[in-house]
């Protein structure tokens, strides 16, 4: 019996090693290492790719959020809704300009925002709606723009987890008014490092972005704004252009993996499988079941019985499927143990526990198996087989 990885970037790297070690030599004998042709070539095929008229490469996905909030003037004393359900970076981010994050909860099939809480929690003072395409799920962007339009607000779409994901006919990243990509190296399209993009068909957020990431300049030495150090490198810039070559049939893949999943796990009962967004097309960052648990929110988040100081929930049955899971070879992940209304960075927000039922109950019963392209069928058949052993 083999182990089981949750993903296994070297089988990846086997197939595409020697293009990917060409183009980097090349960068490399070149001599120009930020900026330069390289970084302009990726940025031009993947805005084409993603369907807009502006890409700027960043640092990470991180600063493609930071960058996207400065550059809709977000700060003090503004509001910006987005969901408890997801990496601490789409609500960092929010406070890191000043302003306030406001979450809502998730939809149970989906585990992206709940589009029928979406309109309660718009205040005076919102300026944006963050929505998240979790685990490669699209989120309902009709609804989000027209939400968003009516209102008068922006919208950014967190596609971290989802390149190459659609609403419709329509990439995500296409829709809103910018589009944030993550290109860490678990994702779709991942860097040999970190990397992130800003999408957008406002050329001026594009002119904005582009100015924030060279420290606030439009000209060498004059600096206009405050801004930060995120540009992509060109080596990693280099590695996106051979990778984005492959990302359809990568993705093609894992959509082959996901329906396998789909027809074993039909024979393993105590679970529930992820749901297709209807409307929209996964990419399937990530294959996440739920383990169904009980959930009685009575205890506070990052206190234990006994005083002492803990920063996850208890542990739960989900926990313990898992411990034995990885006893039978089977690596999986949990994301995520706590939702961020209840982590104690927030604590400041006031939000108790219960009063975002749905993401905390998530948070207790998801499981996400290993998923990657390259994954076998007998692989699959472990991992499936070997859960249905722990339940």
């Amino acid at each position: 019996m083999n182990n089981v990885p949750p993903l296994d970037l070297a089988r990846q790297y086997k197939l595409i090693g020697e293009d990917v070690s060409a183009a980097v030599l090349g960068v490399l004998a070149s001599g120009r290492y930020i900026g330069g042709s390289h970084v302009e070539t990726f940025e031009q095929q993947f805005g084409a790719y993603v369907g807009v008229s502006n890409c700027v490469g960043c640092n990470s996905g991180t600063d493609a959020l930071y960058l996207a909030l400065r550059a809709l003037e977000i700060g003090s004393g503004d509001e910006v809704i987005t969901t408890p359900f997801t990496f601490i970076a789409t609500a960092e981010v929010i406070t890191a300009v000043g302003a306030t994050p406001v979450f809502v909860d998730i939809d149970a099939q989906t585990f992206n925002l709940d589009i029928n809480k979406l309109e309660a929690a718009i205040t005076n003072k919102t300026k944006a709606i963050l929505p998240v395409h979790l685990f490669g799920q699209p989120v309902d962007m009709s609804a989000v723009m027209g939400i968003a339009q009516s209102h008068g607000l922006a919208v950014i779409e967190d596609c971290a987890q989802a390149t190459g994901a659609q609403w419709g006919s329509s990439r995500v990243g296409s829709i809103g008014h910018i589009g944030c990509f993550s290109f860490f190296p678990t994702k779709n399209l991942g860097a040999c490092g970190d990397g992130g993009a800003i999408t957008t068909n406002d050329p001026a957020i594009a002119a904005k972005v582009r100015m924030l990431r060279e420290h606030g300049m439009k000209a060498r030495y004059y600096h206009e704004e405050t801004g930060i150090n995120s540009r992509l490198d060109a080596v990693q810039a280099a590695i996106l252009q051979i990778k984005l070559r492959h990302l359809d049939t990568w993705n093609a893949q894992r959509s082959s993996v996901a329906k396998r999943y789909q027809e074993l796990l039909g024979l393993v009962p105590g679970i529930v499988t992820p749901q297709e967004t209807v409307g929209g097309r996964s990419v399937w960052n990530q294959y996440t079941i739920r383990i169904p648990t009980n959930y009685v929110p009575t205890q506070e988040p990052g206190k234990e019985g006994d005083g002492k100081q803990s920063t996850s929930l208890p542990v739960t049955y989900r926990d313990q499927v898992r411990s034995k899971l990885q006893q039978l070879g089977v690596s999986s992940m949990v994301y995520y143990p706590l939702p961020l209304h209840l982590q104690p960075v927030y604590k400041h927000l006031g939000y108790q526990p219960g009063s975002l039922p749905v993401s905390e109950q998530a948070c207790y019963e998801v499981l996400a198996l290993p998923m990657f392209p390259e994954i076998s069928v007998v692989e699959q058949e472990q991992v499936v087989y070997g859960l249905k052993d722990c339940l």
